[in-house]
């Protein structure tokens, strides 16, 4: 019985990542800026994807909505301000936290870094949950505060997050605009051995920790777990039904009770709970 939920979760889980690859590479499908180290600056790029993807790719076709908020958060006479915060509003409204499970190419990054074996992963620690406040630190002040307080003559605001801390950025921006772009080594300094180090210990991470940069640095997760509980696409759990088993629990590798805690912030809708319920308490 228990080979059969392993089996079954198993196929659930790449269900899930085919459709994270998909997204990843439509968002992504850009192929010619790979080969020239450039850009796209297309009209698909007024457009705020719903994930964490860097505007800065070479591949990428829309625009991050963390980034982007950033830019122009500091006028608010600015009309894109507003495109950009009822963006994250509409899609936090509808799909919560479901973005972060099933459409950010970083989450999906960190999901298969995670799948890395390794002698013992580490579920939780003391200080775990004080730790994933801190998101929400980083949204107030990195993303909102400093851009909105430290702007040019234009009233835009520099991207402090994706400029000090997105590993990300650096991910799917900045390694494959250096490589691609031969100009763009020789201007290197100590910002880019920083993002890279940053970088270097998400992935560490990453192994050990299921989605560490999910659960305790990004702000547009942040922004999503607000809307968990009352989102349109959001999960059901019959306390009647439950008999109590834990197999929901034992699943969730955010580390939350599917039913006492149902559309917990930290909840990233991947479906494994309901997956696993033999009862159907989970809907």
């Amino acid at each position: 019985m228990d080979k059969d939920k392993n089996r079954g979760r198993k196929h659930g889980e790449w269900k899930r990542h085919r459709i994270q690859i998909l997204w990843a590479f439509l968002t992504n499908s850009y192929l010619a800026g790979f080969l020239h180290g450039k850009i796209y600056r297309g009209p698909l790029k007024n457009f705020c994807v719903p994930g964490l993807n860097c505007y800065s790719c070479p591949g990428a076709l829309g625009a991050c909505p963390v980034g982007a908020l950033q830019a122009v958060i500091g006028n608010w006479n600015f009309k894109f301000a507003y495109y950009i915060s009822g963006f994250l509003i509409f899609t936090g409204a509808i799909t919560g936290r479901l973005v972060c499970g099933w459409l950010c190419p970083f989450g999906l990054f960190q999901d298969l870094l995670y799948k890395i074996p390794f002698v013992k992963k580490i579920g939780t620690f003391k200080g775990d949950w004080m730790l994933r406040k801190l998101k929400y630190m980083i949204l107030i002040v990195f993303v909102l505060l400093l851009p909105l307080c430290i702007v040019d003559v234009l009233g835009q605001g520099a991207p402090w997050f994706c400029k000090l801390i997105c590993p990300a950025g650096t991910l799917e921006g900045g390694i494959p605009l250096v490589l691609f772009n031969e100009t763009m080594r020789s201007a290197l300094g100590w910002l880019y051995v920083w993002k890279n180090v940053l970088l270097a210990v998400t992935v560490i991470l990453s192994v050990l920790i299921y989605r560490p940069f999910c659960k305790y640095i990004c702000p547009l997760g942040a922004v999503y777990s607000l809307f968990n509980p009352v989102a349109v696409f959001r999960y059901r759990a019959d306390p009647e039904k439950c008999v109590d088993c834990g197999a929901c629990r034992n699943v969730c590798d955010m580390r939350i009770d599917p039913v006492r805690q149902v559309n917990h912030p930290e909840c990233i809708h991947c479906g494994q709970c309901k997956k696993v319920c033999g009862v159907h308490a989970i809907h």
